[in-house]
C-alpha cells in the first residue's frame, strides 16, 4: 500500500532479461583428432534428473551412464566458515562420472522375424526413496525400471580363534578331542568300528591346535553402486516406442509407439491400460501417427501428446479410460498457397516438452521452435525459426533422409529461454520472454562461441561459426546461418536444460557436452 494521495503507483513493465553468456564447463568421452566413433558409443538420450543433481545418458550401444553433481558437495562445508567469507559462492554445476550399467541387449522377434536392437530411445528420472535412484530406460520394445544404490562392501577376513572359544561357533574344541593313538590295520583301516570316517578328519595333532583361523564375513565402509532391474515391461507395443513419461503422482507412467499410449503401474509389469488408439480399422486410412507423449509436471490426470501433421492434443484421463477424444487441440493453420510436397514432413512434431509449472508446452518441428500457452488453443504465443535457410534445400534433405531427423527440446527452469539441436553440432537458445530478441547459436566444442575455424585433422568440427542474436538464416545452398558450410552428418539430436539453473547438457555423438551461464 502507498501513503498519500497518490493511490497505488503501477510498476513499470519489466523488459526481457539480457541474452545469457554461455560458456564451456565440461566435456565426457571428448574424441581426439582422427578418432573414429564407434556406432554404439552414439548418446541417444539425455536427461536430468528433477533436482538437478544426477544426469543420465543412453546411448545406441544399450547402456546408461549415470553422472552426479560435485559442485554442491565442495561447497557444503562449515556454516562459520561460510559465513565468514565476503563474498557469495557462485560456481556453475560440476559433475563427475557417477555409474553405468547394460540396461538393454539386443533381441530377435522370432514371431515377426525382427531384430530388436538395444539402443536407449529415452530415459526418465522416477521419484528417489531411502538414498536410492530409480529411473526408467526403453528401447523399441521393452521398458526396464532400475534401481541405483550404494551398498556397503563384504569382505572375507581372517578371524583368529582361540580353542577355548571355537565351541561358541559350532566347531569342535580341543579338550572333547582325544589324542590317543587308533588301533591301524596294514592298509590304513581301524579295527575299531567306531572310528569312522568323521573321525579321521578330526585327528589332531598331540596337544591340540593352540587357535584356528576362520574366514568371517565383515562388512566394510566402503560402497560401491548397484544397478539392478527391479522390473521389466514388455510385450505391450506392436509399434516401435518413442516416448515413456513419469507421472507426478510418482506411481504411474506413461509408454508411446505411433498409433498408441500405455498406461502402466510402476509395480505392475504384466499389465498395462491403453488410454489413447489412433490406429484406424482400415490401415490405408491412416493419416497421422504419435510423436511423442508426455505427461503434464504437476497435474497426475493431464498428458500431451503430438502427431505427424504437427498438432498437440491435450487429454484428461477424467474424462474416460480411453482418451481418444481430446480436450484441447493445438495446431497452427497453414497459409494459404503455402503448400508443397514437404509440407506434411517438416510440419511432423519430433518433440514436446512441458515449462515446468505446465502452464506452456515447447514444440519443435523440422524447422521451427513453437511455444504454446495452453489456455491458448488458437496458436503458439512464439514462434522461433530455427531451418528457415534450409528450405531452398529440403529436395536433397529429403534424398539424404536428412529431414526425417528427429531433434529434441527443452526449456529453462525459470521458462524464460527455449533451446533446441541443429547440424553442424550447433545448438540455438531463444529468449522467449515478451520482447526479447536473444537468439544464441552455440557449437557441442570446447569454444562455443568461436567463429569459423579451420582444422582440417577434424573436418566435422570445423564446418561452422558462432556469432550471436542469429534469427533467420541466408537462402544459399549448403550455408549456414552464418555464412558457412553446413555439415549435414554431425548433428546435435539430443539436449537437456537444468531444471533450477542455467547450464545445458548436449550430445555430440559419443561426447556430453556441458555449458552455463
Amino acid at each position: 500500500m502507498n501513503g498519500g494521495d497518490g493511490g497505488d503507483v503501477a510498476a513499470a513493465p519489466a523488459g526481457p532479461p539480457p541474452p545469457l553468456d554461455w560458456k564451456f564447463s565440461q566435456v565426457f568421452g571428448e574424441r581426439t583428432a582422427g578418432e573414429e566413433v564407434q556406432e554404439v558409443d552414439i548418446i541417444s538420450a539425455i536427461e536430468f534428473d528433477k533436482s538437478g543433481d544426477h544426469l543420465a545418458t543412453g546411448d545406441r550401444g544399450g547402456r546408461v551412464v549415470l553422472f552426479e553433481r560435485t559442485d554442491k558437495k565442495e561447497n557444503g562445508g562449515n556454516r562459520k566458515e561460510l559465513e565468514k567469507t565476503d563474498y557469495s559462492i557462485s560456481r556453475h554445476p560440476e559433475f563427475r562420472y557417477k555409474t553405468e550399467f547394460q540396461s538393454h541387449e539386443p533381441e530377435f522377434d522370432y514371431l515377426k522375424s525382427l531384430e530388436i536392437e538395444e539402443k536407449i530411445n529415452k530415459i526418465r528420472w522416477c521419484q528417489t526413496a531411502n538414498g536410492a535412484l530409480f529411473l526408467l530406460s526403453t528401447n523399441d520394445k521393452t521398458i526396464k525400471f532400475w534401481k541405483v544404490q550404494e551398498k556397503k562392501i563384504k569382505k572375507i577376513a581372517d578371524m583368529s580363534m582361540e580353542p577355548s572359544k571355537a565351541t561358541g561357533n559350532g566347531s569342535v574344541a580341543s579338550p572333547s578331542v582325544t589324542s590317543t593313538p587308533k588301533p591301524q590295520l596294514a592298509n590304513g583301516g581301524y579295527t575299531d568300528k567306531s572310528y569312522t570316517s568323521l573321525s579321521n578328519e578330526l585327528l589332531f595333532p598331540p596337544g591340540g591346535i593352540p587357535s584356528l583361523r576362520l574366514p568371517v564375513v565383515v562388512t566394510s565402509n566402503e560402497t560401491n553402486l548397484v544397478a539392478r532391474c527391479r522390473r521389466v515391461y514388455a510385450h505391450a507395443h506392436d509399434y516401435h516406442i518413442n516416448s515413456i513419461s513419469s507421472n507426478s503422482d510418482g506411481e504411474t507412467f506413461i509408454s508411446a509407439d505411433d498409433l498408441r499410449i500405455n498406461l502402466w503401474n510402476l509395480e505392475i509389469s504384466n499389465q498395462s491400460f491403453n488410454i489413447v488408439d489412433v490406429k484406424p480399422a482400415n490401415m490405408e486410412d491412416l493419416t497421422e501417427v504419435i510423436t511423442s507423449a508426455e505427461f503434464h509436471p504437476t497435474h497426475c490426470h493431464t498428458l500431451a501428446y503430438s502427431s505427424s501433421k504437427g498438432s498437440i492434443r491435450l487429454i484428461d484421463l477424467r474424462q474416460s479410460a480411453l482418451c481418444d477424444k481430446h480436450s484441447k487441440l493445438f495446431e497452427e493453420q497453414e497459409a494459404p498457397g503455402s503448400r508443397s510436397f514437404f509440407t506434411e514432413i517438416i510440419a511432423s512434431i519430433s518433440d514436446i516438452k512441458f515449462g515446468r509449472d505446465g502452464r506452456y508446452i515447447l514444440s519443435r518441428d523440422y524447422m521451427t521452435l513453437k511455444l504454446w500457452d495452453i489456455n491458448m488453443d488458437s496458436g503458439p504465443v512464439s514462434t522461433f525459426q530455427v531451418h528457415e535457410y534450409l528450405r531452398p534445400k529440403l529436395c536433397d534433405l529429403y534424398e539424404n533422409d536428412s529431414i526425417f531427423d528427429k531433434f529434441e527440446c527443452c526449456l529453462s527452469g525459470d521458462g524464460q529461454r527455449v533451446s533446441t539441436g541443429s547440424y553442424s553440432n550447433l545448438f540455438r537458445v531463444f529468449g522467449c520472454h515478451s520482447g526479447s530478441t536473444e537468439a544464441t547459436t552455440l557449437e557441442a566444442s570446447k569454444n562455443p562461441m568461436r567463429r569459423q575455424v579451420q582444422t582440417p585433422s577434424r573436418p566435422a568440427r570445423s564446418l561452422s561459426s558462432i556469432t550471436r542474436a542469429v534469427r533467420r538464416g541466408g537462402d544459399s545452398p549448403g550455408i549456414d546461418a552464418n555464412g558457412n558450410s553446413f555439415d549435414f552428418t554431425t548433428k546435435l539430436l539430443h539436449l537437456a536444460w537444468h531444471p533450477t539453473e542455467n547450464s545445458i547438457a548436449c550430445a555430440a555423438a559419443n561426447s556430453l557436452y556441458m555449458y552455463y551461464a
